[in-house]
């Protein structure tokens, strides 16, 4: 019986500590407060404008790139395949892959 007792005791202390140290993990995760810059401009404000201004370089080399690996493939023959063409078809998703990336930060 005094076995049973304490049993349910440790569990209760060890359910209630588990309980404290899953709520605590919960406060962790919230949003950080808002970082302003010596300017008095919030600091992802500025990050997410200069990544817009990146994007929009990158977009407009993105699809020069890919006008010019269109031009490329009508030149070439069907049995030709030109390694600047490869190169350029990686160009192409590294630009992508960099675009994507730094929309989904935030």
């Amino acid at each position: 019986m005094k076995f049973r007792a304490l049993f349910i005791c440790f569990f209760a202390c060890l359910v209630s500590f588990a309980a404290a140290q899953q709520h605590t993990g919960e406060e962790q995760r919230a949003e950080p407060a808002d970082v302003r810059l010596p300017s008095g401009k919030l600091q992802k404000d500025e990050i997410l404008k200069a990544d817009h201004e990146k994007n929009v370089e990158d977009a407009a080399k993105l699809a020069k790139l890919a006008d010019d690996l269109r031009a490329g493939i009508e030149k070439s023959d069907h049995n030709v395949l030109s390694v600047d063409l490869l190169k350029q078809t990686e160009e192409i998703e590294k630009l992508a892959r960099r675009i994507r990336s730094r929309m989904r930060k935030f």
